[in-house]
């Protein structure tokens, strides 16, 4: 399977759960991922408000978020909720967003307060490592 384009630049990834939202920053010409914060979902208005102020201050050309699959490839359940906070962000800032498979991405991340954005890491470690597999 082919990795989703990504336009040249820096990417931020989202890992979006119930309570959390791990935050990383990538780019593509370094072709590295590190966690960059855990937001709160809770009120949804102040999570985009959150997410807007690291739009400004990073300036990303895209975003990413995890789409959830158990591990035979199904969809999970809360996959839906996934897609539609991609298509909120896509709404409302403009911008381009990739929805990727995410398993195994909690499972792998370090198991501290910072699990959430170590998995939006390692999710958008994997997209740009398969961007330079492909290339």
């Amino acid at each position: 399977m082919a990795a989703p384009s990504l336009l040249a630049g820096t990417w931020l990834a989202f890992d979006f759960g119930e309570k959390r939202i791990g935050v990383a920053i990538g780019n593509t010409l370094t072709g590295g991922a590190r966690p960059l914060t855990v937001l709160q979902t809770d009120p949804s208005a102040a999570r985009f408000d959150q997410i807007e102020l690291l739009l400004k201050e990073w300036s990303p050309c895209g975003l990413v978020v995890g789409l959830p699959r158990y591990p035979d490839g199904a969809d999970h359940p809360f996959g839906p909720r996934c897609q539609r906070f991609a298509n909120q962000l896509r709404g409302r800032f403009g911008l381009p967003v990739i929805l990727e498979d995410e398993r195994y991405t909690s499972a792998l991340a370090p198991g501290d307060d910072a699990v959430d954005a170590e998995a939006a890491a390692i999710l958008l470690q994997g997209l740009l490592d398969a961007k330079v597999d492909s290339a």
